[in-house]
């Protein structure tokens, strides 16, 4: 049993998964950030791995990701200061990004050192279903990684049944097909959801994009497992010099 499974056993509702990225607001803050987020009830953590040109990302994570980047982060940095993570953070770690970083660190030596620092999945936006077929999926699965393929409201369901067959860990439903961080009529997306609801896939889902609030976050959950919040968290993180006090407060602002 994999955490994700382990946490999706227990919670089947409300899960709450928090985007930060790592190297923001300060290079060294990226643990602290995390302990912080499981210390005042994140379920999930996902952390972004910035990347100079993220083609699923709002203005605000681009922001942050460049902050980071300035402040030294790469995969290398990221995964010395993750080392120790499991003395201090229990909950699943998901790394988001995308695929030149990686394919430049070597896709197997990530996965493995991903794997040896207690990662328990990846998201990666560019990797094509083909290609995780028929080169990826076998790595990943070698070091033990969960795979969080995502949806939107134009896939087809043939398309979605498989990428409900080849994700494990969770699938990830994008709200619309826009970036991070834009604004949604939950109205219009409770149908999408409803039929993710209808169709029984394999996966829980959790949906992202445009989940900012209390009131988003309860709307997002009523059909799925559970949201993603990122854009909100990040802007709440800017500016401040005082990270334990901002996660706590923004946190209870939503799972209150």
């Amino acid at each position: 049993m994999s955490r994700l499974k382990d946490l999706f056993a227990v919670k089947s509702s409300k899960v709450l998964n928090v985007y930060c990225t790592a190297g923001f607001p300060e290079l060294n803050s990226t643990v602290t950030v995390m302990q912080a987020l499981e210390t005042n009830g994140a379920n999930i953590i996902e952390l972004g791995m910035p990347y100079s040109d993220p083609l699923a990302d709002g203005p605000v994570i681009q922001a942050s990701g460049n902050i980071a980047l300035a402040n030294g982060m790469s995969i290398t940095v990221l995964f010395e200061q993750l080392k120790d993570l499991r003395k201090t953070v229990s909950v699943p770690v998901i790394l988001m990004g995308y695929m030149n970083p990686v394919l430049q660190y070597g896709f197997e030596n990530f996965c493995s050192d991903a794997a040896a620092v207690g990662v328990d999945g990846l998201i990666l936006p560019d990797l094509p279903e083909f290609e995780f077929e028929t080169s990826y999926g076998e790595i990943i699965k070698k070091y033990g990684l969960d795979f969080i393929f995502l949806v939107t409201p134009e896939t087809s369901e043939e398309r979605l049944r498989k990428l409900d067959a080849l994700s494990t860990g969770f699938l990830y439903a994008v709200s619309s097909s826009a970036t991070t961080g834009s604004d949604k009529d939950f109205n219009a997306v409770e149908k999408y959801l409803l039929r993710l609801q209808e169709m029984k896939l394999e996966n829980p889902v959790l949906v992202g994009f445009g989940i900012k609030d209390k009131a988003t976050f309860e709307s997002a959950s009523k059909y799925t497992n559970g949201a993603i919040i990122g854009t909100a968290f990040i802007q709440a993180l800017e500016n401040t010099n005082d990270i334990t006090g901002t996660v706590k407060r923004f946190l209870s602002g939503i799972i209150s």
